[in-house]
């Protein structure tokens, strides 16, 4: 089977997660500055079989789009223009940075370790993988 790949998008860096081959687990992979982005798709994708991309869609409390979600939402048109085989899925992202921060805590990870946002986006990313994952065994 082909793998799905979560994306925790930012206008600085962008986190990203991989589903195992069986698309039951997610894995952090790495975190790319934005502008990186196009490349890494470029060597993943030789390497890799992906028939979709989750995204995370910043929505505020009361479930409106926040003010990230216009970023997102052209990123996801120039990824859908870039790359019209993948399916491109939306996932709701709040409180995914915090519960990713504390997984950090309660793994140990060391206080100069948790404030690399890069540590936090990639865990965010299989945050979101995670969650769509789950939503597709039910």
């Amino acid at each position: 089977m082909s793998r799905i790949l979560g994306l925790d998008y930012g206008a600085k860096r962008i986190g990203i997660a991989q589903s195992d081959p069986l698309r039951i687990f997610a894995t952090g992979i790495t975190t790319v500055y934005t502008n990186e982005i196009w490349q890494f798709f470029e060597e993943y994708l030789t390497r890799e079989t992906v028939e979709e991309i989750v995204v995370g869609y910043p929505r505020k409390m009361n479930n409106q789009p926040s003010e990230n979600a216009r970023p997102t939402e052209l990123f996801v048109r120039n990824l859908k223009k870039r790359y019209p085989q993948l399916c491109i899925t939306y996932v709701d992202e709040r409180f995914t940075s915090k519960i990713a921060l504390q997984s950090m805590i309660e793994g140990g990870m060391k206080k100069s370790e948790r404030k690399k946002k890069a540590n936090v986006d990639s865990i965010s990313a299989s945050l979101i993988l995670q969650s769509y994952l789950d939503s597709k065994t039910k």
